[in-house]
């Protein structure tokens, strides 16, 4: 069974934005929507500051506050690949899902009326593609793959570096890291 993670090398993002272009264009994403972002913080006092560039999508939990908040089974965890997921034709637009998600990575479509959110380009992984962010970025800053290939990139990259996630404390077992995050004191 696989285990799908995506690695975020920020050292090696240049922020150019082409991984929010083509999520865009590959899933119909409203124009004032997103499925992915990259925010910009900068810490530090002048002189010493350092800015960070951080890819910010759904973390495809293991522990998917979403899927446990939805009425009504829309959302779920694919059990073949950990991949969160939805079955649009279920979602009533309730937003628990969008209030239960500590990473703020669900929106309402508002041509339809379901809470869209990244599937890490399911569709393009069902046909051995990556995704479509992955795909774009000519960086290589995004590395998508399965976490129980021993020797896949994605588990070479964890075992050489260190990582983190984002918000550890919520308990939600997020699979998505970054490498080179800043610290936060």
């Amino acid at each position: 069974m696989s285990k799908y993670v995506m690695v975020i090398d920020q050292r090696r993002c240049i922020g150019c934005m082409a991984c929010i272009v083509a999520c865009k264009a590959e899933n119909d994403v409203p124009e004032e929507h997103f499925r992915t972002r990259v925010i910009q913080e900068v810490e530090g006092e002048f002189p010493k500051l350092r800015m960070e560039l951080r890819s910010e999508l759904c973390n495809h939990c293991d522990n998917p506050p979403c899927v446990y908040n939805c009425p009504t089974g829309a959302s779920y965890k694919d059990k073949e690949n950990g991949m969160v997921l939805l079955k649009k034709n279920r979602c009533v637009g309730c937003k628990a899902c969008i209030a239960s998600c500590p990473y703020d990575a669900r929106y309402i479509d508002p041509r339809h009326g379901y809470a869209d959110k990244c599937t890490f380009c399911s569709h393009r992984v069902a046909k051995g593609k990556e995704p479509a962010c992955v795909q774009t970025c000519i960086g290589r800053s995004r590395i998508f793959g399965d976490i129980e290939d021993p020797e896949s990139e994605v588990s070479l990259l964890l075992r050489e570096h260190h990582h983190e996630v984002l918000k550890p404390a919520a308990g939600t077992e997020p699979n998505v890291y970054y490498i080179n995050r800043i610290l936060k004191g």
